[in-house]
């Protein structure tokens, strides 16, 4: 049976910059920029024959223009497959995994109670991977929800950053690539040139000019 739910896709969160320069150790972080770049808001009818969990770990997702739909992982319209599932909201959970390429918000249609009366409450955060290349969450894709090592970015003005593809391919050419995730700054080779917060255990991002 397909499943169906209210989702919103983000396909790419913005790079947060700490620091400018490797030598402005001591310059207080420059300001964060979170605009998910080609993200979308996303809603179809919930079924009332699915499980207790709309796009559990495993499951697979169709894409469309108008709605993400729960489909079998074997069959011709599966699309993207569940990686990791959580509760609330995705700022105030676990960070998905680093290789996601999206992240669908999950909300349930007609409930018993709306907080906000905008028809749905949110349910959780399916990370996603998809079937098929390409994969923009993979190190120097140009896109997934996180930054990690081996992707590259390019500044978008006043002390933020973005990322973009490592094959210059993208809508933006590559200036700086992340070489290595430590704890803190002082960590960093000495061909560090950005500071880039990635967040997680070693949230420290270390990048070098190209």
């Amino acid at each position: 049976m397909q499943k169906k739910g209210s989702v919103g896709v983000v396909c790419a969160l913005t790079a947060l910059l700490v620091a400018l320069l490797a030598g402005c150790q001591g310059d207080p972080p420059a300001a964060a920029e979170e605009t998910p770049a080609g993200s979308g808001r996303v809603t179809s009818t919930q079924s009332s024959g699915h499980g207790a969990v709309f796009l559990a770990v495993d499951e697979c997702s169709s894409f469309g223009t108008t709605s993400f739909t729960e489909v079998p992982c074997t069959g011709e319209r599966a699309a993207a497959r569940v990686v990791a599932r959580h509760d609330g909201r995705v700022g105030d959970g676990p960070l998905c995994p680093g290789t996601t390429d999206f992240v669908l918000h999950i909300s349930d249609e007609a409930p018993v109670s709306d907080e906000d009366g905008d028809g749905t409450v949110p349910q959780g955060y399916a990370c996603m991977r998809n079937i098929s290349p390409p994969h923009p969450g993979d190190p120097g894709g140009g896109g997934g929800p996180r930054t990690i090592v081996g992707d590259c970015v390019y500044s978008s003005g006043d002390g933020q950053v973005r990322e973009t593809s490592c094959t210059g391919k993208g809508k933006q050419e590559p200036e700086y690539e992340v070489t290595k995730a430590v704890g803190k700054r002082t960590e960093c080779p000495p061909s560090t040139a950005l500071y880039v917060q990635l967040g997680g255990p070693e949230p420290v991002g270390c990048a070098r000019p190209l």
